[in-house]
């Protein structure tokens, strides 16, 4: 395999099989609470394979399970659709929405095991993550759908859209918490802009538009880019089946967002949103590295800043700022608080653009306006940090935070748990092969799957 891509080398380096591994080692100690399975997804294109674009690798799949203060298993699989056995996207009948990289994000709802990625259905897995097959909600999802669905925690159902280069550009959806879609709509006003994640409050769905857009001379396998002539907005829908008729449209300052933080209603009514964004510099170093182009950053995610956006809707206003100067990305949190005010965030860090800094897993608490940096050690390089609540939490960051790191100098990875108030170590899990950094994930306890222990 070729490695002038910066994809496919160094932390990124792909696996090159699937294996299986029992009672893996377990440094510390497991709280017993954490009986389930976390699963990781990212791009791991096959050997021999060299995608022209870091997402256009296939997605594999990494499952630990965890069963009252043991680990249980290790396995990896690619998750086998049309795309892995080479089958094109673009066919002369148009789009296969099939043929996808499902390597993104992998999530749970309603008991089932899903493989996402945004260009395409959702595919899914059993729970030893044998790929089942793409899914499309009993037919009523005729389009893409995002790697990124909100679960709205008291309700159960799973919000999510479908976005498109070409009319209709933006399908929003509601499923309920039996899996079952209810409602679906286009949304008015939006544009061929890219739209990775989204956000849900109590009362609204926010969609961001930035300056990135459909770009037809592209030549990545992803045809996108950076149009200073694309304004950047916000799209502002009341919740409710009705909530079309009600859509705004905000400008925003120039960027691009690829993952929200959280979005909340305040005292005052208006809607507060934070996330990770990067400018028009950062968006160029960074696509370059996905490339693998000249002029790339050395990190995936360059000038990634977090910035709070507070829509007044009553005045028709947006303030915006940048609120940290730290390089981050993957931003979690207690999703108990997704879509409410939440005083606590987690993310990933970077080193900068001229690559000071380190890797390490963050918590700020926006209360106070703190911020902690868990560094996890020289050529060690931590994934999204994933929540998982304690047993009896009586406060928000009562619980875990777990996250794969991956360690270059040992050629190894592990899962480090650390305790989510104050980010000291808890245990650490020795995973039987090293595992290339990626992107989402999930904790799903047993519970969710249908009370099945096995």
């Amino acid at each position: 395999m070729t490695t002038d891509k910066p994809y496919l080398t160094g932390h990124y380096t792909p696996v090159a099989d699937e294996i299986s591994a029992t009672e893996l080692t377990v440094e510390g100690t497991l709280p017993p609470e954490l009986t389930g399975r976390l699963l990781r997804n990212g791009h791991n294109p096959k050997p021999g394979v060299t995608p022209t674009h870091w997402f256009k690798g296939s997605g594999m799949v990494h499952g630990i399970r965890l069963r009252e203060g043991r680990a249980e298993w290790y396995r990896n699989r690619w998750v086998h659709t049309p795309a892995l056995g080479g089958a094109p996207y673009m066919t002369e009948h148009g789009p296969d929405l099939t043929a996808s990289t499902a390597g993104t994000h992998v999530i749970e709802h309603a008991g089932r095991l899903l493989a996402l990625c945004e260009a395409n259905l959702p595919f899914e897995l059993t729970r030893e993550l044998e790929t089942v097959g793409a899914f499309d909600f009993d037919g009523k999802l005729r389009g893409a759908m995002t790697a990124h669905p909100k679960e709205d925690p008291v309700t159960g159902e799973l919000h999510f859209f479908g976005s498109s280069p070409f009319p209709p550009f933006l399908m929003y959806y509601v499923a309920d918490a039996k899996g079952e879609i209810v409602h679906s709509a286009e949304i008015p006003g939006a544009t061929a802009s890219l739209k990775h994640d989204f956000a849900v409050t109590r009362h609204h769905v926010v969609f961001v538009e930035g300056n990135v857009t459909f770009d037809p001379d592209d030549r990545s396998g992803i045809p996108y880019g950076w149009s200073d002539q694309h304004p950047a907005r916000i799209g502002v829908m009341p919740r409710g089946t009705d909530g079309t008729q009600a859509v705004r449209w905000f400008s925003i300052e120039p960027g691009n967002m690829l993952h929200v933080a959280n979005a909340f209603e305040d005292g005052q009514g208006r809607i507060v949103l934070e996330g990770p964004t990067v400018d028009r510099e950062g968006f160029r170093l960074s696509w370059n590295w996905w490339i693998g182009a000249p002029g790339r950053g050395t990190e995936p995610v360059t000038r990634s800043y977090t910035r709070r956006w507070v829509i007044d809707t009553a005045a028709g206003s947006v303030d915006e700022q940048i609120i940290d100067d730290l390089a981050v990305e993957f931003p979690t949190l207690n999703e108990e608080y997704l879509g409410t005010e939440n005083r606590y965030q987690y993310a990933v860090s970077f080193p900068d653009e001229r690559g000071y800094g380190g890797y390490g897993v963050v918590k700020y608490d926006r209360t106070t306006g703190a911020r902690r940096i868990r560094q996890v050690g020289d050529a060690r390089m931590p994934g999204e940090a994933v929540f998982v609540p304690a047993a009896g939490a009586t406060r928000e960051d009562d619980g875990y935070l777990l996250t794969v790191v991956s360690d270059l100098k040992q050629d190894a990875s592990h899962l480090l748990v650390l305790d989510a108030s104050g980010l000291d170590q808890v245990a650490t899990v020795h995973l039987p092969h090293r595992v290339s950094a990626g992107l989402h994930g999930s904790w799903i306890p047993d519970t969710a799957l249908d009370g099945n222990q096995d």
